[in-house]
């Protein structure tokens, strides 16, 4: 996986940087724990904070006028929360909720952008890690167009998987429904099909990967493209 291994000790977007850069940034800010569904930004707020997870992932979700709100993204420890800085952008676009219980480096911003202009190591990395994320962003609005609901499901389920570092996790029906941006029967429907097929054991808000190599297959392509997109700019 592109992503790392339960085993790693920080943030793989930190663990890359050289010693010296890894420690500078460091001393910029603090480890924390953050709370299951605790929402760090909201679209339009002031980015006071950016984060590195060590332990866990933050889900990205854009609202949309008379519906529930759509999944665009997840960050585990392989990326970063507030990358848009990069980009001189110092409000957030996007809602970001923490899912689980989530640890996380949580630099304040300016002394961020501060480190970006004394590191070059550091800014050719979130240069790259940029890049992946708009990707990514593109791949998932295409992804929410074109593909089936089952599809789609298996994919965050891989997606879930390679940030929680666990093939077992809990979401329910009814917040699949709101991450998918779909009704709940039709979550319901999809999840029993991937359950009828053993590929993966799901109750009462319980989820088993039960057969890794199966559910890759059943997802849409968008889960394999993330991953190269990953892989070549940053392994």
């Amino acid at each position: 996986m592109p992503y790392g291994s339960p085993d790693s000790a920080t943030n793989q977007l930190i663990d890359a940087l050289p010693l010296r850069a890894q420690r500078r940034l460091l001393g910029c800010g603090k480890q924390i724990e953050l709370s299951p569904s605790e929402v760090i930004l909201e679209p339009g707020q002031p980015i006071r904070h950016i984060f590195f997870p060590t332990r866990g992932f933050i889900a990205l979700t854009t609202p949309m006028s008379g519906h529930s709100s759509l999944a665009v993204g997840l960050i585990g420890d392989e990326g970063m929360l507030g990358i848009w800085l990069m980009l001189g952008v110092r409000v957030a676009p996007l809602r970001a909720e923490v899912q689980g219980a989530v640890t996380a480096w949580r630099l304040d911003a300016a002394a961020f952008v501060r480190e970006l202009e004394r590191s070059p190591a550091l800014r050719q990395r979130l240069e790259r890690y940029l890049s992946v994320t708009l990707a990514q962003l593109t791949q998932s609005a295409a992804c929410a167009c074109f593909h089936l609901i089952e599809t789609r499901l298996a994919r965050w389920f891989l997606m879930t998987r390679d940030r929680a570092h666990a093939d077992d996790f809990h979401v329910t029906h009814e917040d699949l429904a709101g991450i998918l941006g779909v009704r709940r029967p039709g979550i319901t429907r999809a999840a029993l099909s991937l359950q009828t097929r053993r590929l993966i054991r799901y109750h009462r808000g319980a989820i088993s990967i039960i057969d890794n190599p199966g559910l890759e297959a059943a997802a849409c392509e968008c889960y394999s493209v993330d991953r190269q997109t990953y892989r070549r700019a940053l392994s």
